[in-house]
């Protein structure tokens, strides 16, 4: 699902129509749930409109902020692994095509800083520390091999240096994370935060590959993980917006058209929620890319093998035996 290739700017463009046409280029990436019956324009999305008028306005690179690329999911069914792989390859590859696409239309061009957030939940999700930095630290690999002047990293080392990772985790929650009484009060009340809360429940059970009791007991227990990881994202929210002043928030769930955060697909899912970080990448038989669970993934294609490591499947047309590696594989 690569970005449109943008038209080169008129000299003669205002800065809110090229705003206007830098928000176009994202239009058809939007990631919503919202059932429209016709596209929606820039116009309607004012705030997102008005931050990139104001950077094209002062002649500077469109700064994105984008939260996501935490770390694997500990569930080895949806995964092909703890590190990033294809998934997060192709990921980046069309965030860097995107800022590229905008550098045709306004020439400082456009930088995206993605926001990881995968010490901060943790102990939440059941991730150990140590895969957590290996995933960053081939990611930041990944970033450097693409577009390191288009694309960054922000995490916790970014504000709170080198202290233990559940010192870091106790001073965000103590300084951001909103009350666990005034969270379930509106949880109670509020029926949009009720959703939300149910369905991090459901996905915390869903990610949940080894535990050994009752499906009553995991639920009862990941019912209390999903307050924490609300209180926590709305923490890192605040972190983000708190750092990152001027930019436009981008989301890798879905948002409303009109939200304070444009949601954005990186890549095609059958769903609206699936991220490169809950899937692995299968290659169909006509060349296009899409995210599955990994056994899902592999009763339809064949692995591949990237640098010894698994990286993506591959459906074929003839089937081969046994794994493939990526030197059979063009363009990947």
């Amino acid at each position: 699902m690569p970005p449109t290739t943008a038209p080169t700017a008129p000299a003669t463009r205002s800065p809110r129509s090229t705003g206007a046409a830098i928000l176009d280029l994202l239009l058809p990436h939007h990631r919503t749930t919202d059932r429209t019956t016709a596209p929606p324009t820039p116009e309607a999305f004012p705030l997102q409109l008005r931050l990139i008028t104001d950077f094209v306005r002062a002649g500077e690179p469109v700064t994105f902020t984008l939260p996501g690329f935490p770390c694997k999911s500990p569930n080895p069914a949806k995964v092909l692994g703890h590190l990033p792989d294809q998934a997060e390859r192709l990921s980046l590859r069309f965030l860097h095509a995107l800022c590229a696409d905008i550098e045709r239309i306004h020439p400082p061009g456009a930088r995206i800083v993605i926001c990881s957030d995968g010490h901060l939940f943790g102990d939440l999700i059941r991730v150990p520390d140590a895969h957590i930095d290996a995933y960053a630290d081939r990611l930041r690999l990944l970033m450097a091999e693409s577009a390191p002047e288009r694309l960054s990293l922000f995490g916790l080392r970014d504000i709170l240096g080198d202290l233990p990772y559940d010192t870091k985790r106790a001073r965000v929650h103590d300084r951001y994370a909103p009350p666990l009484d005034t969270l379930r009060a509106e949880i109670r009340t509020d029926a949009a935060t009720r959703a939300l809360y149910r369905g991090i429940t459901r996905f915390l059970v869903d990610d949940t590959a080894d535990f050994t009791g009752t499906r009553s007991a995991l639920q009862r227990e990941c019912r209390g993980r999903a307050y924490g990881v609300i209180q926590r994202s709305r923490a890192w929210g605040s972190i983000v917006a708190e750092h990152h002043r001027r930019a436009v928030r981008l989301s890798i769930h879905p948002q409303p058209v009109g939200g304070p955060k444009f949601g954005i697909r990186l890549l095609d899912a059958p769903d609206a929620w699936t991220t490169p970080w809950h899937a692995a990448a299968l290659r169909r038989a006509d060349g296009t890319w899409t995210l599955l669970p990994r056994a899902r993934a592999a009763r339809l294609g064949r692995l591949v093998l990237r640098d010894g490591r698994p990286s993506h499947f591959e459906q074929e047309r003839y089937p081969r035996q046994g794994p493939v590696t990526a030197k059979v594989v063009p363009g990947v």
